[in-house]
């Protein structure tokens, strides 16, 4: 199902408001289980889970933002503020990432030199295992929703939630281990909590390395250039073409491309075939994309079995 851009706008920041309110509860509930409890690892979890509040602020702004229409300054819209957001999200994953390393080295080393944590509480036990469940179902919740509408920013922000769900799994091991298994085990949250920070760091890398390619205008993959090609060659009237270029522009697939047509034709056949390969590609990726198309007279170059020619 294809939804209009103000449908997007709505659906994302539904989606997002939903994970705002979980992310105040369970934070608000940890942080005070961890201190009930005597849990440093349960309070850095749900400090982990209030700085989703910044990254779900992010995407309910910029999500509006990206859909505006271009104008006279944005001539091309405003996608890449939502591209910006995905960055934004990425590198608050990797803050975090640091500072529970940071944290879990710190606890390490105090438990080497005898300062073991006191044993936590089993509220703290409970409230880890609550946790799970709640980030796990926002996880799916959120990234569901940011597929069907194609939002990137959605979908990393969905991947903050999975972080989320998986530093409680380290507070779940080492509060369950300080508890069931003694003093001497209570080393095992500080440790899981290191573990975990190293995923999350490569969680916020695969969500900003997209981002970066995007706003340094790297070309889309061929599983998405491919179609277009096709689509391009299969236009009655269209015989080849060459310089084709595309890049993403936050929703929006932007392409050049050159079209060689019968150089007999009026110049009026000309722009309806140019004309219909733009429709067609709209057709067949939304019209929000942007297909600048340049007409050209075929002089017999020779064509390639993509059906693209070299000039």
């Amino acid at each position: 199902m294809k939804y209009t851009d103000s449908q997007v706008v709505g659906i994302a920041r539904r989606v997002t408001w939903v994970g705002f309110v979980v992310n105040a509860l369970l934070g608000g509930l940890k942080i005070a289980a961890g201190i009930i409890g005597r849990s440093g690892a349960m309070v850095a979890d749900g400090v982990h889970s209030l700085t989703d509040f910044v990254t779900d602020l992010i995407v309910i702004v910029m999500i509006g933002v990206s859909r505006w229409k271009a104008n006279k300054v944005y001539q091309y819209g405003y996608g890449k503020y939502e591209t910006f957001a995905t960055l934004l999200i990425g590198v608050a994953l990797a803050f975090v990432a640091v500072g529970l390393f940071w944290h879990g080295l710190h606890e390490v080393l105090r438990a080497i030199h005898g300062e073991l944590p006191p044993e936590p509480g089993m509220i703290a036990l409970w409230m880890a295992i609550i946790s799970i469940a709640a980030k796990e179902w926002l996880f799916h919740y959120t990234r569901n929703w940011g597929r069907r509408i194609d939002s990137t920013s959605v979908i990393a922000n969905a991947w903050h939630h999975r972080s989320d769900a998986i530093s409680s799994v380290a507070t779940l091991v080492g509060v369950g281990g300080a508890i069931l298994l003694g003093s001497h085990w209570r080393i095992l949250d500080p440790v899981a909590a290191m573990i975990v920070s190293v995923f999350i760091a490569v969680s916020s890398l695969d969500i900003a390395r997209p981002a970066v390619r995007e706003l340094l205008e790297v070309a889309l993959p061929p599983d998405v250039t491919e179609p277009l090609m096709k689509i391009i060659k299969s236009t009655p009237g269209v015989i080849t073409y060459h310089h084709f270029r595309s890049r993403r522009n936050g929703p929006r697939i932007i392409i050049d491309v050159h079209v060689k047509v019968d150089p007999d034709i009026s110049v009026k056949a000309g722009h309806e075939i140019a004309s219909q390969v733009e429709r067609n590609l709209k057709n067949g990726f939304g019209n929000a994309m942007i297909a600048n198309i340049h007409i050209e007279p075929y002089r017999n170059q020779p064509v390639h079995p993509d059906g693209s020619c070299d000039d």
